[in-house]
């Protein structure tokens, strides 16, 4: 065993370094919580290069001292904590004294800063945490931190960064929760030269949504509140039919402070049970103040996570406050009945009188899938006309097997027949040959394969096919059978899919993680007939595949982006095979709509044959039921 000796502080810092400053996301959000814990109203956040060569954050807060400059640069100097009591009701975001020695640990920094009283501000230049002399300087009252080269001294951390789109999109998702968490602070972020975001900072929690988020987000979110003794709930939750794909929409604060809380999701979702439908989420932006000392937030080195003294109260606020917002929700489209015309005195003139009538918001029809190409099913709406003005390709039908007519021949002979009278004279009489066997002559082989040892026995939910098998049953998934097909024939044949450029294009606003995903991708989108352009915090969608309906491209490049991001987006292999499990299940038919018999048929021949066995996902595409395990169910055995 090696001797046992204290570290270097340099090397000290820069491991300290590690687990404050991650990436160029984690000095943009430590230094935006010091501006506003300076009481800043405006704070700029600006980066080049995904924020690794140049990113700088400005405020108009109380600056910093000249003579304590170089101290706030030092570990664990703080202005925020006095005595341990402190500890116990932390109501700064910054805490730890540990931001600005980190940050300057890795990096290039260069500071201006002045306070309300100076008459000049002061600048500091560190490199690798060693420190200049402070020099006097003129500029506006507040700080503006500018950090360098991050991780330019630590080459083993440096390589471990995503690509610039990556990481600009972490810094942009860190701003964006920022300026949520304080509504009051006009918050503006600008990438590569362009302004991104900016918000009005006037209190209004609704304001800040609008301009995070989006106007289509923040038209679908209801607001919350619900207050009690010691704590209370505020904030927005999207509507049941508002919600989306991932939970990159879900916002979680505590007294001012941007959290990760498995409790508060849990809770939220709770209250959605029944209402949302499968594989989607709810989205929210939803502040919880509570008592100091009832929530410990030095629980994590980043101070993401925080600790609630009282969870299960935590839980029972976060819920019955979302579920009372739903509760109260008048946006549902209800049936009212027309008012009774009034009874016509008797002679009175005559008056057209309509009789009573359930009045409903209409649906919008049930879209059933067609056949459009020989061996693949495509889905389209329910007026069974050729899709996109284009001319329909021809179609076929899958039908039972049909015997052969065989060829026409005579009758065979009876005694009590009468001789066929002869087409021509008959030849002279001869001796009479030796009777021969006759010959019949063979059938033609038939056309079609022959009847299976199954049958078709109809549909139940318009979702599942029930196929009957001997004294087995199997119920077949439509949809994920028919993806899987589809899903092997792409693979097999390749995807040459046919796109359309919308004369219109369509916006969509993903979150920040999911656009650069999808941007680093653009390329592999293009082979997929999508044609993308980055429109500030949107996407332009400018071309599409046919398989997608205009109205479905947002949730399918949602869909898209979130397969991007947990799984294979390295490996461009993997990320092809990404995107045909989505077009695949975008071109299947869809279990709840109405479907032929004849693509019912042909499902049902893959599946029953073995061809298909799993859907792309992994999930079985059939289970099956004995007659035996039937009859236990009537008790007959």
């Amino acid at each position: 065993m090696s001797d046992i000796r204290v570290l270097d502080p340099h090397v000290a810092d820069l491991i300290a370094a590690g687990e404050v400053v991650e990436r160029p996301a984690s000095v943009a959000k430590e230094l935006m919580e010091n501006a506003i814990d300076a009481g800043a109203s405006t704070v700029t956040v600006e980066i080049a290069r995904g924020g690794l060569t140049f990113l700088r954050v400005a405020d108009d807060g109380c600056g910093i001292p000249a003579g304590q400059l170089k101290t706030a640069f030092l570990r664990h100097a703080t202005s925020k904590l006095r005595t341990e009591h402190d500890l116990e009701a932390i109501g700064t975001l910054g805490f730890r004294g540990e931001a600005l020695a980190a940050i300057a640990a890795v990096s290039r920094v260069e500071v201006l800063t002045r306070t309300a009283g100076a008459p000049l501000g002061a600048s500091l230049s560190l490199e690798g945490g060693v420190a200049g002399a402070v020099e006097e300087a003129g500029c506006p009252q507040g700080t503006t931190m500018v950090v360098r080269d991050l991780f330019f001294n630590t080459p083993a951390r440096l390589k471990f960064m995503k690509k610039d789109a990556a990481e600009g999109a972490a810094v942009f998702a860190t701003v964006q929760r920022v300026a949520l968490s304080h509504p009051e602070v006009s918050v503006k972020f600008i990438r590569d030269g362009r302004q991104e975001l900016l918000t009005p900072g006037d209190g209004q929690l609704q304001s800040a949504v609008y301009a995070v988020l989006g106007r289509e987000l923040a038209l679908g979110f209801r607001p919350v509140r619900s207050t009690g003794e010691e704590m209370s709930v505020t904030g927005f939750a999207s509507l049941p039919a508002c919600c989306r794909g991932s939970r990159n929409w879900q916002f979680f604060f505590v007294n001012g402070r941007q959290v990760k809380s498995k409790l508060m999701a849990a809770a939220l979702e709770e209250a959605y049970q029944n209402q949302k439908m499968v594989g989607k989420f709810p989205a929210c932006v939803l502040h919880l103040e509570t008592r100091l000392s009832a929530v410990d937030v030095n629980v994590h080195p980043a101070k993401t996570e925080v600790k609630f003294g009282n969870e299960r109260q935590v839980f029972s606020a976060v819920y019955y406050a979302v579920k009372s917002a739903l509760e109260g929700d008048r946006s549902h489209p209800s049936a009212t009945l027309a008012p009774q015309p009034a009874v016509r005195p008797q002679g009175a003139p005559a008056q057209a009188e309509a009789p009573a009538a359930v009045r409903a918001t209409p649906q919008p029809p049930r879209r059933a899938p067609v056949v459009s190409a020989p061996g693949v099913l495509h889905v389209h709406d329910n007026t069974y006309q050729p899709p996109r003005q284009s001319p329909p390709p021809p179609q076929w039908r899958v039908s039972a097997p049909s015997p052969v007519r065989p060829e026409a021949r005579p009758a065979p002979r009876t005694p009590e027949s009468p001789r066929p009278a002869p087409a021509v004279e008959e030849a002279a009489p001869q001796e009479p040959a030796p009777r021969a066997v006759r010959q019949e002559p063979e059938e033609p082989a038939p056309l079609l394969p022959q009847e299976p040892d199954w049958r078709l026995a109809g549909e139940v939910l318009h979702t599942y096919i029930i196929v009957e098998q001997g004294d087995t049953i199997f119920f077949i998934d439509k949809h994920a059978a028919h993806e899987r097909m589809n899903f092997d024939r792409m693979k097999a044949e390749g995807y040459d899919p046919m796109a359309q450029t919308l004369l219109t294009p369509a916006v969509c606003r993903l979150s920040a993680p999911e656009q650069a995903a999808l941007l680093a991708h653009r390329a592999l989108l293009e082979e997929f007939g999508f044609e993308v352009d980055e429109l500030g915090q949107d996407l332009a969608v400018r071309q599409a595949p046919f398989d997608v309906e205009v109205e479905d491209i947002p949730s399918t490049l949602e869909e898209i982006a979130q397969k991007l991001l947990t799984s294979g987006s390295a490996d461009p292999a993997a990320a092809r095979d990404e995107l045909l499990h989505t077009m695949a299940c975008k071109a299947a038919i869809k279990g709840g709509w109405r479907t032929s018999p004849q693509e019912l048929e042909q499902v049902a021949r893959a599946v029953m044959s073995g061809q298909v066995k799993y859907c792309p996902h992994g999930r079985p595409v059939a289970i099956q039921l004995t007659r035996k395990e039937l009859e236990k169910q009537f008790k007959r055995t």
